[in-house]
């Protein structure tokens, strides 16, 4: 059997229209939803994903205000404009681009956003709502791991889900999203003695270490879900992620593709989280 394939371009699309017309009904009310994105320095990886979030955010006929920062600002002068965008109130998501140069403390400067804004998800505030399953922001990638799942009509109820990774922006959050859902979930990582013993038993694997073919076919169940959260390079330069996708499609019922699987979710997330952030204080 070849797996069937859980396309994120299209689950976007449907989303996003969605918002759309959820913002049209905002606008109604005279609130405009407004994200506004912080830029420091010039990795030319950030450029990209930062254009690709304003465009969005035009798309959905949201308000977005892209601020562009040389890698020299300092950390202070930073913060003050954090807390500016606070105090905004047309803004309704604060999003801060990360990496960020090595001399400003990345945890003090999320820290610094609002709870209310922090449309990433990433405050420790965020993490602690979503700990305990009080209502606040969830990070954006597992989100849209959760709506792929949702879209295929996928009960995790009773489902043994294998998390490979445990960093606080994927395999964390992940972890404890599938735990709402009452799956019974094993977090994997460098730590982990024997992987493919842990994920021979999952109905559900996500892949989220940034490392080509953490996971291959071999290491699959038959009938598994496979959602596949890496962004790395092959020989030939072309993007793939952490599962070795020809051989495990042909294990898999369900499978993301990369590029056009998680990666447009991402971006559509952060569109809904600013559109809930509106929708509140409105």
């Amino acid at each position: 059997m070849s797996a069937q394939l859980i396309d994120g371009n299209a689950l976007s699309r449907q989303l996003r229209q969605e918002v759309t017309e959820r913002v049209i009904a905002l606008k109604a009310r005279g609130v405009t939803p407004g994200l506004a994105v912080v830029l420091v320095g010039d990795n030319a990886a950030s450029q990209v994903y930062v254009r690709n979030k304003v465009k969005a955010c035009e798309d959905t006929g949201m308000h977005s205000i892209l601020e562009r920062y040389t890698a020299d600002l300092s950390e202070a002068e930073l913060l003050k404009r954090v807390e500016a965008l606070n105090n905004d109130p047309a803004i309704h998501g604060i999003l801060v681009q990360l990496p960020l140069p090595a001399h400003n403390d990345a945890q003090k400067v999320i820290e610094a956003i609002s709870p209310a804004k922090d449309v990433d998800g990433f405050h420790i505030a965020s993490a602690g709502a979503l700990m305990t399953g009080m209502p606040g922001f969830w990070p954006c990638t597992p989100y849209g791991c959760m709506k792929m799942l949702e879209s295929i009509g996928y009960s995790l109820k009773g489902k043994h889900a294998v998390v490979i990774g445990r960093s606080n922006i994927v395999g964390k959050p992940m972890a404890l999203m599938l735990l709402q859902q009452n799956a019974t979930v094993t977090i994997c990582h460098s730590g982990t003695q024997d992987l493919k013993a842990m994920t021979l038993q999952a109905d559900v694997i996500v892949a989220a270490v940034g490392k080509r073919d953490v996971l291959t076919a071999d290491m699959v169940k038959p009938g598994a879900v496979v959602i596949d959260v890496g962004m790395n390079r092959n020989d030939e330069g072309k993007l793939c992620g952490d599962v070795d996708f020809a051989g495990v499609k042909e294990v898999a019922s369900h499978i993301t593709p990369v590029p056009g699987g998680v990666g447009p979710m991402t971006i559509t997330m952060l569109m809904v989280n600013t559109l809930e952030s509106a929708e509140r204080s409105a």
